[in-house]
């Protein structure tokens, strides 16, 4: 059955030649994008829905989050409002809590989480593992993923826990670890950082997953500079996440290697971190992404909007610039065809109460959105 949306003020589609369009219409059939352009020309369709004058712009593409967990960490979030600053151990709070939980809970809580997500606009995420640290909890936690995406990152290379030591959990985790996890993740990550793992212990956790036919992601250079987006670069990943301490090397390995730079500026503004130097990044060539990084800890945010909003007032993005990051841009980190609406792509969009997507950065904290369709189908 054929859907015609019409009555759109700007049409979002990132369609190459032309990537937005006024007072436009859209076409869904069988879950697809059959056609847009202006409405004066629409095809006569079997049902129509009127956007009185909104903005229709793709699904929210989100590439990086830590969505399956146990507790919380609001003493941690207190203790940062007091002055003290961000520091990776606090993820080990999350692990023994993570542990604690049963599957069913692990279950629900990260259900409500994506729901969450996609009632503010999100149609694609990806979701790490990382707060289980031991085999069975590693893949029990992409087992939970799995039932909500097909982007399913394992991150046993998240930190140390504290009953092994470096090198044996380095073995653990591109051993044993990996080969258990193998046939549910379809990604792998790590996190190269001082307090978590150096470059060395990163490059072969990363190397032995990609022997496993995983696709690459780097945590990298969030809390200073150091060795991790180079890493990216090197091995080939889709995306190096963070990237807020770049040097000018560090910034061309990124463009020459085709490295999308995923930023998360929901994490530096629950940190009152740094923010990354996405204009610098855009302007030298490399293609960005933006994306929550929900987790307990520094972003516990599901929402895309508020994403795009931060990136314009502090990354220094254009709204379009912010849009095309936070839907096209993070279906690139994740090698998805998702993230457009060109004729032929499914039909993952979100209907705006607003008649721009600036509107998006002009009323930050307002739900402006109307309706959301996935695959074709109604879901908000």
């Amino acid at each position: 059955m054929s859907l015609l949306i019409r009555g759109i003020r700007t049409l979002v589609t990132w369609d190459e030649e032309q990537p937005t369009l006024t007072d436009a219409a859209l076409v869904v059939d069988g879950g697809r994008v059959a056609w847009t352009g202006n409405a004066s020309a629409s095809p006569p369709c079997d049902e129509t829905v009127d956007c009185a004058g909104g903005t229709v712009i793709p699904g929210f593409v989100d590439s990086h989050t830590h969505l399956v967990f146990g507790g919380d960490r609001t003493e941690e979030f207190e203790a940062r409002l007091a002055g003290r600053p961000y520091a990776a151990g606090g993820i080990r709070t999350t692990v023994a809590a993570t542990r604690a939980a049963s599957t069913e809970v692990l279950r629900r809580r990260t259900a409500r989480l994506a729901a969450e997500a996609l009632r503010s606009g999100t149609t694609t995420l990806e979701v790490k593992s990382g707060y289980g640290l031991t085999v069975e909890d590693e893949r029990r936690c992409l087992e939970v993923a799995a039932e909500l995406t097909p982007h399913r990152t394992f991150l046993g290379a998240h930190v140390v826990p504290p009953e092994t030591t470096p090198a044996d959990y380095v073995a653990l985790v591109s051993g044993p670890m990996l080969d258990a996890v193998a046939g549910v993740a379809t990604a792998i990550d790590a996190f190269c950082e001082e307090g978590a793992f150096d470059g060395e212990q990163c490059r072969e956790v990363l190397t032995a997953g990609a022997a496993q036919g995983l696709a690459l992601h780097v945590h990298a250079n969030q809390l200073g500079p150091g060795p991790g987006v180079q890493l990216a670069a090197e091995l080939g990943a889709l995306s190096a996440d963070h990237c807020t301490h770049l040097s000018d090397a560090d910034v061309a390995a990124l463009r020459d290697a085709g490295v999308v730079a995923v930023l998360v500026p929901a994490a530096e503004f629950s940190t009152a971190s740094p923010y990354a130097p996405a204009r610098r990044l855009l302007d030298a060539g490399v293609t960005i992404a933006l994306a929550t990084d929900c987790n307990p800890g520094t972003s516990f945010t599901t929402s895309m909007p508020f994403v795009v909003a931060l990136a314009c007032r502090e990354l220094g993005l254009t709204p379009l610039e912010a849009l095309h990051a936070a839907t096209l841009g993070g279906a690139t980190a994740l090698a998805s065809d998702a993230g457009h609406l060109r004729v032929g792509a499914r039909a993952d969009l979100v209907a705006l109460d607003a008649p721009s997507p600036t509107w998006l950065a002009y009323r930050p904290g307002v739900d402006l959105v109307r309706t959301v369709l996935r695959g074709g189908e109604v879901v908000r």
